[in-house]
């Protein structure tokens, strides 16, 4: 009986770890959309997008390891370290598109990631 309390407990913890991680990465994500549009109209948004893109992609690890931690020790399912793991790629995409300056790819990936975290978020 404890062995199931604390493992109810356990799965709880890394779910709630999950859905945390998810909600920094949507926020972050939004933020970013915020900080491009300051970059087109203030002298400060250049250093908001930038420091805010690695804020996001480091939103989008925690969100790898909480996919995990939820899925081997937690015994969830692996759906969620697929989807951490996409996001993760369609971010690094998204900042190799960024640093080249291919705005008609780094904005619709940046309506697409947000739609997707949002959709990652509602489904949690």
């Amino acid at each position: 009986m404890a062995t199931q309390v604390t493992a109810t407990a356990n799965t709880q913890r890394t779910s709630s770890f999950l859905r945390t991680a998810i909600a920094l990465q949507t926020l972050t994500i939004f933020l970013q959309a915020i900080s491009a549009g300051l970059l087109l109209t203030s002298t400060y948004g250049a250093t908001l997008h930038s420091v805010g893109a690695r804020v996001m992609y480091g939103a989008s690890m925690l969100y790898v390891l909480a996919a995990v931690l939820a899925w081997k020790p937690g015994g969830g399912s692996p759906r969620p370290v697929l989807h951490a793991t996409g996001f993760l790629a369609l971010a690094s995409v998204q900042v190799v598109v960024g640093i080249a300056h291919v705005p008609a790819v780094h904005l619709p990936l940046g309506v697409l990631m947000f739609g997707l975290s949002v959709l990652a978020l509602a489904r949690r």
